[in-house]
């Protein structure tokens, strides 16, 4: 069969004209040089050299077949080239899931924390929620998920990415939004607030639950909703005030006033990104070591 290393040896001869120097350049000496030609030409049947004169020239044939060549010792290139880069993750497919909540301010850091250091990296994106991109990290359609904490599972790993402070989403014309210092959660007691859903939307639900036990305030739960951005279009209707993060005040509702509110430190919300332990997909394990937690 023919080899890569007779078409090496081929072309180095074609562009040289000249077997010393084409044996040169290929740190090699004549004779193996003119085997290799040799074993070429036997196996296409037909001469690719002419050598009845003092200087050589390429056949018809041999003409004809450099481009070609050429073409092949370029894509057997191309193809080890394109192995090295997928073994150390610099090109791939990667897919992520995310929730609606993270996309606010996240997701655009991490892409661009992407672009700038995995550009050949293709990436996929699936919407989900926390619950429902942990099923697919596990089964191997997600790479990795960003989600809200803890993560329970002994097959995924995860940290935690990002941590921001909980404002309060209150109607432009309530008496929250004149107030001039940060509220705080007894300002929430008897109000109507908009609650997060179980289970859709667990994480804020039981972290609201316990800033407020730990209160002791009580505010009514007349509505109950999964996502943010349908909380505010309640506020914006005056049914109530909710408590969001604060990148979700990037979504500039009319007639929504975010406010600050003092909260304890572990009333932050927090974003962790999990992956499956044993994927071994190589651009997963660079995506990590390129992700940059805040």
């Amino acid at each position: 069969m023919m080899s890569f290393a007779q078409l090496r040896c081929f072309v180095a001869v074609a562009e040289e004209l000249h077997f010393g120097r084409a044996a040169q350049r290929l740190q090699m000496t004549q004779p193996p040089l003119s085997r290799q030609i040799g074993l070429l030409e036997q196996e296409l049947g037909v001469s690719l050299v002419d050598r009845s004169r003092r200087s050589i020239r390429l056949t018809r044939a041999g003409a004809a077949f450099l481009d070609e060549a050429r073409q092949l010792l370029r894509g057997a290139e191309r193809a080890a080239e394109t192995a090295r880069l997928m073994s150390t993750g610099q090109i791939g497919r990667l897919a992520i899931g995310f929730t609606a909540a993270s996309a606010y301010r996240n997701l655009g850091r991490v892409l661009r924390q992407f672009q700038r250091r995995l550009p050949e990296i293709e990436i996929s994106l699936t919407e989900m929620v926390s619950g429902a991109q942990l099923d697919a990290v596990s089964n191997g359609t997600l790479d990795f998920a960003m989600i809200r904490p803890p993560v329970r599972r002994d097959d995924i790993e995860s940290r935690i990415l990002h941590s921001e402070a909980l404002v309060a989403a209150v109607p432009c014309g309530d008496a929250l939004a004149q107030a001039s210092e940060s509220l705080t959660p007894a300002d929430l007691d008897g109000r109507d607030l908009i609650m997060y859903r179980p289970p859709e939307a667990r994480y804020f639900h039981d972290l609201l639950t316990r800033i407020f036990h730990d209160a002791e305030v009580f505010p009514r739960f007349p509505h109950y909703l999964a996502q943010i951005h349908s909380m505010l279009a309640l506020v914006n209707a005056d049914l109530g005030v909710a408590l969001v993060p604060e990148a979700a005040a990037q979504l500039r509702y009319p007639g929504v006033e975010f406010r600050a509110i003092r909260l304890p430190d572990w009333g932050r919300v927090e974003l962790a990104i999990a992956w499956r332990r044993d994927n071994e997909n190589p651009a997963l394990t660079a995506a990590l070591s390129a992700l940059v937690p805040d």
